[in-house]
């Protein structure tokens, strides 16, 4: 039985055969608090009259259904999650009555009440196939078609759609009926409703193209933390800047923005009604990176109103293009419209990283993934998507060029407007404007999988020039393809103290070997950096005098964009056990308190935190341990008061804190009898330093339990549950277990334990969870949900236990004889993935306190 996939043969012989004229949806939510009231009139027409097809409905109780004004028995029409709709005229319409069901982990129609006054709210996440956990649907992409929504709420609530908000009308019982206009034609799963007692205020952005009405959301008991001023104004940059770069109008009519609880994901970009994670509405202070972030978010989600709303792809395959390209966008708007210029720098920094380790993984797959149905959708939704997408297209504009590259755009968006397309069309319309062939490189991009490795060859004349200097790619034997790199090559000499960039050229990479003609005769440089400016979506390797130079002070170099690209470098080589997690670690302890980028800042430390914790080998880490903990103090300290850096130095230090000169340094933050000059103890970050001491055993339930009352927000019944299952003991392993397992466990509370429970310097607690962790494979996906048991199942894989080589075999055993799902299969190879390359790199850190990088002279 199908039950809620739907293969792509399936999507494409319904959408042969019909088309959706029209949807008109009432929903009541003034039923009760389990479930709501959904009738759904579907208006659509049939290449071949007399022929069968189906319609998707999702948990749900059928009242009644009527197809062209005949009743069909729900008890047998609706089966299995469809409803199967035989003897089709040329023009049909189906009315289906039922009451849907809340959800609590943030699919389908999500209700949370807020424990800090008990007020109800509601919003929708339909990305990938769940609108059909609302109203009945054709469940796929490429049938799109116009939507009326009638929405029946508590008179007090305020209620969001894709349409502008109607004035409510009273019914005179407390209630009232919003009744929407009709939307512009779009896909089932960008439609929303968001409706509860959320705060509003509204705003308008005069434009290019005339008035576009705004509208910022968030609860209650966050109004004080909406930075309404600055998040009006990202809004107002991103349109100004995407108008006038697609020279399109923006196709929606008013633009409402909406923080919501409990959220799933970072953000969704429903047409004209995009819901965020109202984590976006810090209470306490965060770092720039934080910020920057939040801005590439608003940005990613205003980009997907061309790309992906307006023009959309017709079966999930191109999933990957919507996502690359807004993630490519929203950098792009940022560098150039926002205070966040260097954000190529945070890229490169952050998100970047994010897709050369999901490369990397066995669970590896193209970017234009083979979707054959939904359940390849979910298991493909992921970095390679996101981060690796975004790059190829950043190193694709960098072969085109940037003008003809937004110039195919345009045509494209005009062409396409309100259709469905294919990644064939925007190649064609690229090809046109760029006047270049592209079809090659899509096949060695899009089509394979893997990241190459680039590395300088050379030799030196007696006066220290290159006498010859050439770039060799590689590739993994698993993902063997090598590709063509548009890359930029920087010579770096130190001048006064400062490494300055001396000379730079780009050329065309290709192949196992590439001559750069260009370097002949040319004196050699203190640090030769490939891929200078970023443009390539490959690792790099430093030769021995540039790996020496960086190491000696990597702060001398004043570009961040070229520091990012050695961080990423040097820290490529740790993973791949070609330096040492040690020497990675003094890297970043020499330098960190000088780096300028708030991405950097942030996380680097991160890596580090990484390379002592599983990198470093067994007889290593106690020293290397107390050697980071200590130095983190230091750079806390020593951090100018009230800066990002000492923020996130004392976040690093509670974390890796286990002495008892670090621990009393902690409890005497929370207390107040340690000061540092300008560190605000705020309320999350007291959460952060009580969770590290119930980490090391140092508080208990008894502690967490006061912090409780101190903060008795959802937000602090979430970082509650993260610091209970913090500690060092058995019992509260378990119990937090027991509830991470529990589908009633709201998913933000069980994300944040997921998150806490296994830690390093635990070994020997959490080795008793191995079996707990393959029974749960078995069975998380199909009882928690693909969403919430994909995030238990990656992040509680138990790779901290001392016998690491014992994991890895018990994984390829269980993979052996598994029929588990195969996201849950995914997820325990990749685990086993990361614990083989950290028993290299250990080997590599036990052998060894220095490596010299690739290269020869």
């Amino acid at each position: 039985m199908p039950g809620t996939n739907l293969t792509r043969d399936e999507a494409a012989t319904r959408a042969a055969l019909l088309d959706v004229s029209s949807y008109d949806v009432e929903l009541d939510l003034t039923t009760g608090d389990k479930t709501f009231g959904s009738t759904t009139t579907i208006a659509f027409t049939c290449r071949e009259p007399g022929g069968s097809t189906f319609v998707d409905l999702v948990d749900a109780t059928v009242h009644e259904i009527t197809l062209n004004g005949a009743p069909l028995d729900p008890a047998t029409a609706y089966v299995d999650s469809r409803i199967q709709l035989d003897g089709l005229a040329a023009d049909n319409q189906l009315v289906v009555k039922a009451d849907c069901t809340y959800s609590h982990t943030g699919e389908g129609l999500h209700r949370f009440v807020d424990p800090s006054d008990d007020r109800v709210y509601l919003y929708s996440q339909f990305e990938v196939p769940d609108a059909r956990r609302v109203f009945t649907t054709f469940e796929q992409p490429d049938l799109k078609s116009v939507f009326t929504f009638t929405v029946t709420a508590p008179e007090h609530w305020k209620v969001v759609s894709n349409a502008p908000t109607p004035e409510p009308v009273a019914t005179g019982d407390g209630k009232a009926v919003w009744s929407f206009p009709t939307t512009a034609k779009m896909s089932t799963y960008i439609t929303a409703i968001v409706a509860g007692e959320y705060h509003e205020v509204l705003d308008t952005y005069e434009g290019k193209f005339g008035t576009i009405p705004l509208g910022h959301y968030c609860r209650q008991s966050l109004v004080d933390y909406m930075d309404t001023e600055e998040l009006v104004k990202i809004t107002k940059q991103s349109f100004e800047f995407f108008e006038e770069k697609f020279d399109y109008p923006y196709p929606f009519g008013k633009y409402d923005q909406l923080y919501v609880p409990e959220y799933n994901m970072g953000a969704m970009e429903n047409a004209g009604c995009v819901t965020l994670r109202d984590e976006y509405l810090p209470r306490s202070r965060q770092a720039r990176s934080f910020f920057e972030f939040r801005t590439s978010v608003i940005t990613h989600e205003m980009a997907h109103m061309w790309f992906g709303d307006l023009v959309t792809m017709k079966w999930w395959d191109d999933l990957w293009l919507n996502e690359s390209f807004a993630e490519w966008a929203c950098y792009w708007c940022e560098a150039e419209a926002t205070e966040f210029t260097d954000a190529w720098t945070g890229f490169a920094n952050a998100r970047k990283q994010t897709g050369y380790r999901a490369d990397q993984l066995p669970s590896t797959h193209p970017i234009a993934a083979d979707n054959v149905d939904l359940h390849a959708v979910e298991v493909n939704f992921d970095m390679i998507t996101y981060a690796k997408g975004a790059s190829v297209l950043k190193q694709l504009v960098a072969w085109v060029g940037l003008d003809p590259f937004v110039a195919g755009l345009r045509q494209y968006f005009k062409d396409f407007a309100f259709g469905n397309t294919e990644f064939s069309d925007l190649l064609a319309a690229l090809e046109r404007s760029s006047g270049r062939e592209l079809q090659g490189w899509a096949q060695e991009w899009l089509q394979t999988a893997g990241v190459n490795t680039l590395r300088p060859e050379f030799a030196l004349d007696s006066d220290g020039s290159y006498s010859s200097f050439q770039v060799l790619q590689t590739a993994s034997a698993e993902q063997p393809t090598l590709r063509r790199h548009r890359l930029g090559i920087g010579l770096y000499d130190e001048v006064d103290g400062h490494l300055v960039r001396r000379d730079y050229l780009e050329i065309d990479v290709e192949g196992a070997s590439t001559q750069v003609e260009q370097l002949v005769g040319v004196r050699q440089p203190d640090l030769l950096l490939l891929n200078d400016e970023d443009h390539a979506y490959a690792k790099i390797r430093l030769d021995e005098r540039s790996l020496a130079c960086v190491t000696a002070g990597l702060s001398k170099l004043d570009d961040s964009l070229a520091r990012a690209l050695v961080w990423g470098a040097t820290w490529d080589m740790t993973r791949d056990a070609e330096m040492t997690a040690s020497d990675f670690v003094r890297l970043v302890l020499a330098n960190i308190g000088s780096e300028t980028d708030s991405w950097g800042v942030t996380r680097i430390p991160v890596s580090a935190a990484m390379a002592v914790n599983f990198y470093s080998a067994p007889e290593n880490r106690a020293a290397l341990r107390a050697e980071w903990e200590s130095g983190l103090r230091e750079l806390m300290l020593a951090a100018e008061p009230g800066s990002d850096h000492q923020l996130t130095f004392t976040r690093a230090y509670a974390a890796a804190s286990h002495s008892d000169t670090a621990v009393a340094d902690l409890q005497g933050l929370l207390d107040g009898s340690f000061t540092v000059e300008g560190l605000a103890v705020d309320q999350d970050l007291r959460w952060s330093l009580l969770t590290a001491l119930a980490a090391s055993g140092r508080a208990g339930d008894a502690e967490i339990e006061v912090e409780l009352e101190r903060d008795p927000t959802i937000e602090g019944k979430e970082k509650a549950a993260a610091a209970r299952v913090a500690q060092p003991r058995l019992e509260a392993k378990e119990a937090g277990w027991a509830a991470i397992m529990d589908p009633e466990t709201p998913n933000e509370t069980s994300r944040e334990m997921v998150f806490s429970i296994f830690r390093f310097g635990q070994e020997d607690v959490v080795a008793q969870f191995v079996d707990k962790y393959f029974d749960a494979a078995e069975t998380a996906i199909d009882t928690l949900g693909f969403h919430k048991g994909s995030v238990v199942l990656e992040y509680g894989f138990p790779k901290q236990i001392v016998a690491q080589q014992q994991l890895a075999d018990r994984v390829a055993e269980w993979l052996d004889r598994t029929s588990a799902p195969l996201g849950a299969q995914r997820f325990a190879r990749e685990g086993r993935a990361d614990v083989l390359r950290a028993l290299a790199a250990q080997a590599l850190d036990a052998g060894s306190s220095t490596r010299s990088g690739a290269g020869a002279s």
